[in-house]
């Protein structure tokens, strides 16, 4: 009942109601144990193998981006005699790095000696300097850190190498058939030939012991410099080494003794195609022509090769195993995504239903929502009736309303008009009044005159009688008389002058009253 209810009020307000399914989480199966490291030899790359003349003096240091290749093997013959020395069997950067085929030479001066090339790690690239002569009571200076060294990029059509791996310092290339890129860390000077007779390496840690028989040290910008050095100790640990067996083992440290060690990877130095002899690389230098690569094939030895089978072997039943853990995984995954189908078509089928019994819910109410709608409609178009009869009775009584106002300013106009009328009246008696007004000053100043006139003339009669007839009493009578007239007609003047005044000062009165 409370389902019902939830469901009917969420009808009625309109909401659609989406059920979300449910979804079931998925472990993944635990991973196969990890394959043991198995040894390949590695693709034979081809060899540029070449006869260089090695520079007379320290060269120029150049910075290359990635490693030198392992070792191959160059079994040197026999000294022709006894002051020539061994020179080569080592790699050398020429916009590639190529192989320098062995070879014994005589110094170019007395007491001329070779000095070995210098591999070092910096900042994960390879600063390489090439094997030299060196004159005398002159020692090799390594370039110190912070210097600027020019990147001598690849030749075209060259393809880039492995960078570095392992410690930054100094290093010789990996032993013969090891793993590009790792590089064996070594002291300066030492021969790459000393690591022919090692085992090749797959993974860093095999180093060359600094611990060995030597003459005397000398120490240049804080390296030590190794004079005569008779034997070096080449050690490795288990994980490094291909056979994944330990390594120490002390060899000679000068190079044609070290180059003829037995190799445990045979990997033999082509033979150069040509017997040109190129220059010593100079960085900003034109490239000299080389010639074509030779290819290389390693040779293993039984055991290895026996371990490499029974390692290949285990390797593929791996794979079988792994490829059928993985079909099983991935049935398991199909059967279980098919069940999960299943649910969640059923959950869709249900929903669908649901869905469609809320439609007809909703369109049942949409129907009473319509048929409420059409008397909402019905009531709101009698109101309007209403209301425009409301308006219709409005605009009568606004119609009166408008006729009596006209009457009203027909009245004011015709009250306008009369006190218009009045105001024309009145100014029309002031104007009489005025009119009175000054007949009756003029009749007042002409009766003045007139008495002045008479004052004047009964004056002159009085100068004659009193001439004809002397001095007398009645004479005097007389003037007193007429003093006193005078004086009564001068307080009948000032009299008028008053009324005048006052009747100027009510004038604007009776006007603002209007």
């Amino acid at each position: 009942m409370r389902v019902l209810a939830v469901l009917l009020f969420v009808l009625f307000t309109g909401c659609t109601v989406v059920v979300q399914p449910t979804t079931r989480s998925y472990a993944p199966p635990p991973p196969p144990p990890p394959v043991q490291q198995v040894y390949y030899e590695p693709a034979p790359a081809p060899v540029v193998s070449v006869y260089a003349e090695p520079a007379i003096g320290q060269p120029e240091p150049v910075m290359v981006r990635w490693a030198p290749p392992p070792m191959l093997v160059m079994e040197p013959p026999p000294q022709p005699y006894p002051d020539s020395v061994w020179i080569g069997g080592y790699w050398s950067w020429h916009g590639e790095w190529v192989w320098v085929y062995g070879r014994w030479v005589d110094p170019p001066r007395p007491r001329y000696r070779w000095v070995q090339p210098y591999y070092e790690n910096r900042s994960g690239m390879v600063v390489f300097v090439d094997g030299h002569w060196a004159p005398p009571h002159v020692e090799f200076v390594p370039p110190p850190p912070g210097i600027s060294i020019t990147i001598s990029e690849a030749r075209i059509g060259v393809s880039i190498g492995v960078a570095p791996k392992g410690p930054a310092g100094i290093f010789v290339p990996p032993p013969p058939g090891s793993r590009h890129g790792i590089i064996i860390p070594a002291p300066l000077g030492t021969s790459p030939a000393v690591v022919t007779g090692a085992p090749p390496v797959i993974n860093t840690g095999m180093y060359i012991d600094r611990r060995m028989n030597n003459v005397g040290n000398t120490t240049i910008n804080n390296t030590t410099v190794v004079n005569n050095i008779t034997n070096v100790t080449i050690v490795a640990p288990a994980n490094a080494t291909a056979n994944g067996r330990a390594f120490s083992h002390s060899v000679s440290a000068q190079a044609h003794l070290a180059a003829a060690q037995a190799p445990v990877v045979r990997v033999d130095a082509p033979k150069p195609a040509t017997n040109a002899v190129i220059p010593a690389f100079m960085p900003g230098r034109s490239q000299v022509n080389l010639p074509p690569p030779q290819s290389v094939k390693p040779v293993l030895p039984p055991e290895y090769q026996q371990r490499l089978n029974d390692r290949r072997r285990e390797q593929d039943q791996q794979k079988l195993q792994d490829q059928l853990h993985r079909e099983q995984d991935a049935q398991r995954k199909l059967q279980e995504q098919q069940r999960h189908d299943q649910e969640q078509q059923q959950k869709i089928q249900e929903q669908q239903r649901r869905e469609q019994e809320a439609q007809r819910k909703l369109q049942e109410q949409k129907h009473r929502d319509q048929e409420q709608q059409q008397k909402i409609q019905d009531q709101q178009r009698r109101e309007q009736d209403t209301q425009r009869k409301l308006q219709e009775q409005q605009q009568k009584i606004q119609d009166q309303q408008r006729k009596l106002q006209d009457q009203q300013r027909l009245d004011q106009d015709q009250q306008k008009k009369l006190l218009e009328q009045q105001r024309l009246d009145q100014e029309q008696k002031r104007k009489l009044l005025e009119q009175q007004r000054k007949q009756q000053e003029q009749q007042r100043l002409d009766k003045i005159r007139i008495d002045q006139e008479q004052k004047r003339k009964l004056q002159e009669q009085l100068r004659k009688q009193k001439e004809q007839q002397g001095t007398g009493q009645p004479v005097k009578d007389k003037e007193q008389d007429l003093k006193k007239k005078e004086q009564e007609q001068k307080q009948k003047e000032q009299d008028a002058r008053k009324k005048e005044e006052e009747h100027k000062k009510a004038e604007p009165e009776t006007r603002d009253g209007r």
